[in-house]
Order: C-alpha cells, then sequence, then structure tokens
C-alpha cells in the first residue's frame, strides 16, 4: 500500500493537536503505560472489554506492539497514545480501526483516558486531532463511534468532537464481560478541510 508507506515508519507519525501530541505506542512506552493503567483499572474497566490476565504484561504490550504495527502497514488502523504538550505526559490512547476503503472511505474511532486526566479536554483534543487526521490525511469520508448510553461524559465528548448521534444499537459490544447496548454517532467529511492539527512524519 504505497500509498500508506509514509506513515508506517516505527515512530515516524506525530499528529499534533490543540494541547496534546499522538503517536504510535513504543517499546519504551511500557512502564508509564502500565502505570497509567494499573491506576486507572476501576474508572476504566466499566467501559472496556474484559482485561485478559496478563493485559498489563510487558508481553502482552509487545503482542500489541506487533498488532498496531501490522495494522498500520495495512492500512486498516491507527493507535496512538496520547501526551500533553505541555510536559510531556501521557494521559490515554485513542485508534482509529476498523478502516474499510473502496466505496465505504470510513473507519471508526475509539478512545480511553485515564482518572488522573479525565474531565481536562485532552481526550476532546485528541478526538478533533484524529477527526482531522482521518479527513485531511487519509482522505476518509466518515467516521463511527460509539459508547455505552449511561456513559453521559463520552456522549458529550462525541458531540462536541463533532459527531452526530444516529442511533441504538442492542447487544452491541461485550463490555466487561457482558453484551450492552450502546448509543451509535457519526460524522462525514467537513465541508472544509483548510484547518487541522500538523501531522509531521521524522525518520
Amino acid at each position: 500500500m504505497a500509498l500508506l508507506d509514509w506513515i508506517a515508519l516505527e515512530g515516524g507519525l506525530r499528529v499534533n493537536g490543540e494541547g496534546v501530541v499522538l503517536r504510535p505506542p513504543r517499546a519504551t512506552d511500557f512502564a508509564e503505560w502500565h502505570d497509567l493503567r494499573a491506576a486507572s483499572r476501576a474508572f476504566l474497566q466499566p467501559w472496556e472489554p474484559t482485561w485478559p490476565s496478563d493485559d498489563l504484561t510487558r508481553a502482552a504490550f509487545r503482542r500489541r506492539l506487533a498488532a498496531y504495527a501490522r495494522d498500520r502497514e495495512a492500512g486498516v488502523a491507527f493507535s496512538f497514545l496520547v501526551f500533553q504538550e505541555a510536559d510531556g505526559a501521557m494521559t490515554g490512547g485513542i485508534t482509529l480501526s476498523n478502516i474499510r476503503r473502496g466505496v465505504a472511505q470510513m473507519g471508526t474511532v475509539g478512545y480511553w483516558c485515564s482518572q488522573a486526566y479525565a474531565r481536562r479536554g485532552l481526550t476532546l483534543a485528541a478526538a478533533r486531532a484524529l477527526n482531522s487526521f482521518a479527513f485531511n490525511t487519509l482522505g476518509l469520508h466518515r467516521l463511527e463511534a460509539s459508547c455505552l448510553p449511561t456513559n453521559a461524559p463520552s456522549r458529550s465528548l462525541l458531540a462536541k468532537a463533532g459527531f452526530e448521534e444516529e442511533g441504538f444499537a442492542k447487544a452491541y459490544l461485550k463490555i466487561n464481560g457482558v453484551w450492552r447496548d450502546h448509543v451509535l454517532f457519526g460524522m462525514t467529511t467537513p465541508r472544509s478541510r483548510d484547518e487541522g492539527p500538523e501531522v509531521t512524519v521524522s525518520v
């Protein structure tokens, strides 16, 4: 996939948003990622798939990196960690996955934020940056997202990021071991593509 060769380089992709920086995870991120996820486990688990028993191990993190690299090279998903621009602190993660080309030209947005950095607007900034990357850099036409009906902060975040509530899906995803209903959101390419965070690539 020659079109994506330039963004498949390990560590080369960087998306700058308002007060945040998005980049693919690296092996050297393990300790900070582990501590962030471990400290936020009770905060995150109600909204996520069941964590495997080895989820926070270095071996599992390596498997994640390998899967992320394969998906990135194939152009089907882009996984990022989110860092606060001011001090470089890791705050969470965001992913553009299930990318479909052809007549669809669309992808799915998912994200998580650690408890320590929640409610600060950082995930919203990351979502806006990812939206711009998806539309302006990858040339996608449509983005989708979903959340549990009871997740009011996520519903508010998606609305502020430009998504519109489109429907309701019963037993849509298995969250924390239970098939849960979800609210569905979507957005299509903005009319103007003049603005958006800068994407820089270095080798």
